[in-house]
């Protein structure tokens, strides 16, 4: 795969798993945790998210995230000064 010199990469983490309350985002278990897979940009990380989320409905505790890893990648692109660990 070939990319542009002015295409970036976005990677985007798509994982859940079981919380310990519905109010939290502390999971019951980590050793179970669904990592889903780690995608090229936003669009195809939420269509992946979107169908954990619909194959997992019924289990209200069950819950699936997007990480934004390329602002983890390059928090300077993304805002984050690191000095301050605060947004910009």
């Amino acid at each position: 795969m070939t990319e542009k010199a002015d295409d970036k990469q976005l990677l985007h983490l798509v994982f859940g798993g079981e919380l310990a309350s519905l109010t939290g985002t502390q999971f019951r278990s980590l050793d179970d945790l669904d990592i889903v897979g780690i995608y090229p940009d936003y669009k195809s990380a939420e269509t992946a998210w979107r169908t954990k989320a619909q194959e997992t409905v019924d289990n209200a505790h069950m819950r699936y995230f997007i990480v934004h890893l390329h602002r983890l990648l390059d928090p300077e692109a993304a805002g984050i000064s690191l000095a301050a660990g605060k947004a910009r």
